[in-house]
């Protein structure tokens, strides 16, 4: 998911749910809706996060919980101001090749109340690239059930590393 949140700023969401089918889906798009309406009103990402947590928590019966990694890009200056919520770590692409960018993850959302979000920043500058992803990516299995793995997955992107984004998403498939 991305939105403007004002003329200068873009949310950035890559989120993954714990449940699948219906259930999954309608608890993804409540606390998604959580997400945008607290970064829509200008409070910061680790903000954003801790109140959708709280919101979830308050009553998640289904026990799910939801994956999380937002940012908020200031377009203007290219500073990212993110927290990660047990998600996959972003593939930053910097001076031509991508590495994972190891980021402090904090709790899942949903899954204990009171936790909070540490946010960081990240500096983009010109040509920089940003690739987030769910485990969907690392955990495919070919025909022998062997992953594809995190590590070929910077590889892929490596191979198209200069290739504008959709013919990077086509060479990582």
């Amino acid at each position: 998911e991305f939105f403007m949140i004002d003329d200068d700023h873009l949310a950035l969401v890559m989120a993954d749910v714990s449940g699948k089918g219906i259930p999954g889906a309608l608890f993804m798009m409540v606390a998604k809706t959580i997400l945008k309406n607290n970064a829509m009103v200008g409070k910061s990402v680790g903000e954003v996060m801790t109140v959708t947590n709280d919101m979830i928590c308050a009553n998640n019966k289904t026990e799910m919980f939801v994956t999380v990694w937002m940012g908020i890009l200031e377009i203007s200056t290219g500073k990212i101001t993110a927290a990660n919520a047990g998600h996959e770590y972003p593939a930053l692409m910097k001076n031509g090749r991508f590495e994972l960018y190891k980021d402090r993850h904090s709790f899942v959302i949903g899954g204990m109340d009171g936790a909070r979000y540490k946010e960081y920043e990240l500096q983009l500058e010109k040509g920089d690239k940003l690739f987030l992803y769910t485990d969907g990516v690392p955990e495919a299995t070919n025909a022998h059930d062997e992953l594809f793995g995190t590590e070929r997955m910077i590889d892929a992107l490596n191979t198209c590393a200069d290739r504008s984004p959709k013919e990077i998403l086509a060479g990582v498939k």
